[in-house]
């Protein structure tokens, strides 16, 4: 069953950069409503529902119920801007509406599954390499995915999965597809080795003979004595 994401707003009549500053300080995020046969629309949300609902995966990609004083539409979430260094402060936001009978682009997730499993993983000892975390999609908004599974619960060393081969719903197709583009998705490769680091010390015979020291045996043979005056 798919999540239902409700975003509530209101009308914005006053605009520019000192009125969306007042907005902030107020809560609310500045926000953008466009597309569909409609005009743009200025609108503004609260800050720390937007803020939860962000904190769901499915939310970027979703379907979302746009509620403007109880008049309810259907919109995707087209762009978003956070502060620079308060990462969860939102600066901006902007809704798109969609129609019901219009294909759609979206960016969806792929949740990959049967990782543990893997006999490149388990009896190889490889790691999974994430070649893309998420693909684009066009379908109609009655078909967008909440995610797509990849599963490498087969996948052995040095073998990879591409976009051919993933399990598409009925009626989403792979703009990458389209475009006559197979990458690669995920592949398991073996895990890198060390190198060494530390050189070894050259060998006895690869110093010069005039550097080389005594061995140890002779430097410590005791000294002749002096023939003794007769």
């Amino acid at each position: 069953m798919k999540e239902t994401f409700v975003v509530n707003a209101e009308v914005r009549n006053d605009q520019g950069k000192g009125a969306s500053r007042r907005l902030r300080r107020e809560g609310k995020v500045p926000a953008v409503l466009y597309g569909g046969h409609e005009g743009a629309q200025s609108l503004a949300v609260n800050h720390n529902e937007l803020r939860n609902h962000l904190k769901t995966e499915a939310f970027y990609s979703h379907i979302l119920t746009l509620d403007v004083g109880g008049k309810q539409q259907q919109v995707v979430l087209k762009d978003l801007q956070r502060h620079p260094l308060r990462h969860e402060d939102i600066l901006h936001l902007d809704l798109y509406r969609i129609l019901a009978d219009k294909l759609l682009r979206r960016a969806v997730p792929l949740h990959f599954v049967g990782v543990e499993i893997a006999p490149g993983v388990k009896i190889g000892g490889g790691k999974l390499e994430h070649l893309h975390n998420e693909v684009e999609v066009e379908c109609l908004p009655k078909d967008l995915p909440e995610y797509i599974s990849v599963d490498v619960s087969k996948l052995e060393l040095n073998q990879s999965i591409h976009l051919s081969e993933l399990q598409i719903p009925e009626g989403v197709k792979l703009t990458s597809l389209l475009r006559g583009k197979d990458d690669g998705v995920c592949a398991i490769h073996a895990p890198k080795v060390a190198e060494e680091t530390a050189a070894e010390a050259p060998a006895a015979a690869e110093v010069p003979a005039a550097n080389q020291k005594a061995p140890a045996a002779a430097a410590a043979a005791p000294a002749k004595a002096a023939p003794k005056k007769k």
